[in-house]
C-alpha cells in the first residue's frame, strides 16, 4: 500500500472514531453533523447529473418558468425516497437489492434486476455522454476524444473508493460544491422574471402535450432508480448501530442530511430551469441541445456564462458517473450475489454511449429519452421501498408512521400515473385536458 493510500485509509478511520464518539455522546454540535454527512451528498449527485441538464434545458427553452413546479415535486418525492432507502440500510445493514432478493421469489426479483440493469445503463449513457459533451466543448476536442478522456477521468476518481469510503465522499462533496456556485453564478448573470419563476414554482400546469415528455422525463432525471438502491448500500456499514439508541441517532443524522443535501440539489435543478428560461424563452425557444445552449449562451449572457455552464456540466458528468457505476456494482451484487471488477462494470456500461455516438444520434435527445426510460423503472424500487420499511418484522420500531406510508403511497402513485398518461399520449388515445401536440 502506498503512502497515500494509507493517508486516505486514515482519513476514513478517523472519520469512523468521530462517529463513534457522536454516537457516544463525546462529540455534539456542528462537527458532528459534518462528521456524519456523506451518504446523501454522493446519493445527491445522481439528482444533478447531465440528464437534468439535457431535460431542465428543454424544459426552461420551450416551457419558460411553467414547468418548475415539476422540479419541485419531483424533489419533494425524491427526499422522502431518499430518507426511506438510508433508513433502510442503517436498521437492517443490507441494501434494497440484497432486500429484495432474501424476501422474495427469483420470478420477481430476476424481471426487477433486469429493469434495473436497463435504468443503470440508462443512467450512465446520460452521465457519461453529459460529462463528455461538456469536456468536449470546454477543450474544443471531438466528441468520441472527449468521452475516451471522461472514461479515464472517472475510472481515477472511482479508484478513491479503494482508498477509504472518506475520500471518495470528500471528492463528490466538492463537485457538487462547483455544480452550485457554478449555477448560482448563472442566475445572477441571467435576465431572470422572478415573479414567473415563484409562481411556475406552485401552480401545476402541463402546457403542451410535449410538455408531459419534458415532465416526466424531469422526474426520470430527478428520482434516480440507482439512486434509491445506492443509499441502502452506502448507509448499512458505513456507521453500524450496536443498539436501537444509535440507530434512531444515525436515522436522524441521516434525514437532516438528506434534507441538506437534496434541498441543495433541488435548488440547482430549478436554476437550470430558471437560467434556460431567462436565457433562452421567447427568443430562443428551440434550443434543445447542449451544445446550441453553450453557443447561444456566449452572446446572450456573455463568454463566461457559457464557461460556467460547461465546467458545471463536466463536474456533474465525472462525479455522476462514478456514482452510477457504483451502484451498478451494487445492483448487481444485490440481486444476483455477483461481483465483477469496476473496470468490468464501466466498460460494459460505456458501450451503450459509445455506440449512440457512433450512430451519429443527437446525444441530447439521448439524454432526454434516457430520463423517461429511467421514470419507467422508478416505481419498482419505489414499492419495494414502501413494502420493506413499512414491515415491522424487517424494522421493528422504525417502521414508517401511517402518515409516511401515505406520503410514500401518493409519490409512488404520481409517478406511476404520470407514466401511464404518458403511454396513453405515445399510442395516440386523446387526453382531456391535456393541449394536442403542435
Amino acid at each position: 500500500m502506498s503512502v497515500r493510500d494509507t493517508a486516505a485509509g486514515a482519513v476514513s478511520g478517523k472519520t469512523d472514531a468521530a462517529i463513534r464518539d457522536v454516537l457516544a455522546g463525546r462529540r455534539g454540535g456542528f462537527g458532528s453533523a459534518l462528521v456524519m454527512a456523506g451518504p446523501a451528498v454522493v446519493a445527491s449527485i445522481a439528482y444533478m447529473d447531465p440528464g437534468n441538464f439535457a431535460t431542465n434545458i428543454q424544459a426552461g427553452a420551450k416551457f419558460g418558468y411553467t414547468l418548475l413546479w415539476v422540479v419541485v415535486v419531483a424533489n419533494l418525492v425524491a427526499m422522502l425516497f431518499q430518507a426511506l432507502s438510508a433508513k433502510l440500510g442503517i436498521v437492517t445493514s443490507t441494501n434494497l437489492a440484497e432486500m429484495c432478493r432474501r424476501h422474495w421469489p427469483a420470478r420477481v426479483t430476476v424481471p426487477m434486476w433486469l429493469a434495473s440493469e436497463v435504468a443503470a445503463m440508462a443512467t450512465d449513457l446520460a452521465e457519461f455522454l453529459g460529462g463528455a459533451i461538456g469536456l468536449s466543448l470546454l477543450a474544443g476536442i471531438p466528441l468520441l476524444a472527449g468521452m475516451a478522456v471522461t472514461a479515464v477521468a472517472t475510472y481515477a476518481l472511482l479508484s478513491l473508493e479503494r482508498r477509504g469510503y472518506r475520500s471518495l465522499e470528500v471528492v463528490i462533496g466538492v463537485l457538487v460544491g462547483v455544480i452550485g456556485l457554478s449555477y448560482l453564478a448563472e442566475v445572477l448573470i441571467a435576465p431572470v422574471d422572478w415573479a414567473a419563476a415563484g409562481l411556475g414554482s406552485v401552480v401545476p400546469r402541463i402546457p403542451a402535450a410535449e410538455a408531459l415528455t419534458i415532465a416526466v422525463g424531469i422526474i426520470g432525471a430527478t428520482v434516480m432508480p440507482h439512486a434509491l438502491y445506492l443509499h441502502s448500500g452506502l448507509t448499512q456499514h458505513r456507521a453500524p448501530a450496536r443498539d436501537d439508541r444509535e440507530r434512531a441517532l444515525l436515522v436522524r443524522f441521516s434525514n437532516r442530511e438528506v434534507l441538506a443535501a437534496l434541498t441543495a440539489a433541488g435548488l440547482i435543478n430549478m436554476a437550470m430551469v430558471v437560467m434556460a428560461a431567462a436565457a433562452f424563452h421567447g427568443g430562443h425557444d428551440d434550443v434543445a441541445e447542449i451544445g446550441t445552449a453553450y453557443r447561444t449562451l456566449t452572446p446572450l449572457l456573455g463568454p463566461a456564462a457559457a464557461g460556467i455552464f460547461l465546467v458545471s456540466l463536466l463536474a456533474s458528468g465525472l462525479s455522476s458517473s462514478a456514482v452510477g457505476t457504483m451502484a451498478g456494482q451494487m445492483i448487481m451484487q444485490g440481486f444476483v450475489g455477483i461481483s465483477i471488477p469496476v473496470w468490468v462494470r464501466r466498460l460494459v456500461t460505456m458501450v451503450p454511449a459509445f455506440a449512440v455516438v457512433a450512430m451519429g444520434v443527437d446525444s441530447t435527445r439521448a439524454l432526454v429519452l434516457s430520463q423517461v426510460v429511467l421514470s419507467f423503472v422508478l416505481p419498482l424500487p419505489m414499492v419495494a421501498l414502501v413494502l420493506f420499511t413499512r414491515r415491522r418484522d424487517i424494522m421493528g420500531p422504525f417502521a414508517n408512521t401511517r402518515l409516511v406510508d401515505a406520503a410514500a403511497m401518493v409519490g409512488t402513485a404520481v409517478i406511476v400515473a404520470l407514466n401511464v398518461v404518458l403511454i396513453l399520449q405515445v399510442v395516440g388515445v386523446p387526453i382531456p385536458g391535456l393541449p394536442d401536440a403542435g
